[in-house]
């Protein structure tokens, strides 16, 4: 590359566009607005919660959420950060080793095997809810967190084993020759080479399981029964009742509930935006 080439590239680079900046501001006004009305309204006495919610609250409060922290909210965040563990737990345990025999095996039946494993993406959780339902009664699992983290772990699967096969795919092939070379197993392989190589995807498979986990409702719903293994999502069911809902409430505990998975975003988002690019972390 010549230097006038290099010169006219970083000058490319540098030339503002305005019409990405727009749409960063359009697209920043439209994430916030809501953040900002769920916020506002989580400080506003209930007598006052059904005006506008993009004005900001006459007398501000935060009874709310002394209201939220003294309904349980603790249990139910505890819950909810055992399952989200332990679909993670599962996911990556399952889901990594899975996703290196697809793209290190050549063979026929390794293909057909991941092809078939990835036909979950397309079916849909309410699609087997009855047979699901059936299966935990049998093995005893009804009303338990395990009855929640299991399904969710399941479904959470296929979509986790594409973005670590594609991440997988990044790494070089002469990588794995050097290793062979020096003796390496593919068990060494996997911890010394594909693990460490692999850390955006597997940010993103921690990311996504995890809100998958977190905002799953589904299955506690028709899982659980009792108030042992409640989690977050019907949780908010306690500021509904046949006389009306309790708003105020309601948006403080999902402001509550919503800052924990935030932070596990916010310790990720590097990697994470590396392994959604198909990087691979590198």
């Amino acid at each position: 590359m010549t230097a006038a080439t290099a010169h006219r590239r970083r000058h490319w680079t540098r030339r503002p566009n305005p019409l990405a900046g727009l749409g960063s501001v359009v697209w920043l006004v439209v994430v916030i607005i809501p953040i900002y009305a769920m916020i506002s309204t989580s400080l506003t006495r209930q007598d006052e919660s059904l005006g506008n919610a993009l004005d900001p609250p006459k007398h501000p409060t935060l009874e709310n959420y002394n209201t939220v922290l003294h309904s349980g909210f603790g249990h139910l965040l505890a819950n909810t950060i055992t399952v989200a563990a332990a679909v993670v737990a599962i996911v990556l345990v399952l889901c990594v080793p899975l996703a290196y025999v697809a793209v290190r095996t050549r063979s026929f039946w390794s293909g057909a095997a991941f092809r078939m494993f990835l036909l979950g993406v397309a079916i849909p959780a309410q699609a087997v809810v009855v047979p699901l339902y059936l299966m935990i009664a049998k093995l005893n699992l009804y009303d338990s967190l395990l009855a929640v983290v299991l399904p969710t772990a399941a479904f959470a699967m296929p979509v986790s084993t594409l973005i670590l096969t594609g991440t997988l795919r990044d790494i070089s092939e002469e990588l794995y020759e050097a290793m062979a070379l020096d003796g390496a197993s593919p068990t060494r392989m996997l911890f010394q080479l594909v693990i460490p190589m692999s850390k955006g995807g597997i940010s993103t498979v921690v990311v996504y399981s995890a809100l998958q986990a977190w905002n799953g409702f589904l299955f506690p719903l028709i899982f659980t029964q009792s108030d042992g293994p409640r989690v977050l999502t019907l949780g908010l069911f306690n500021y509904v009742s046949e006389f009306g809902v309790n708003i105020p409430a309601l948006l403080a505990s999902v402001v509550l509930s919503g800052i924990p998975i935030f932070a596990v975003y916010l310790v990720a988002r590097r990697a994470l935006v590396g392994g959604l690019m198909g990087v691979g972390g590198k």
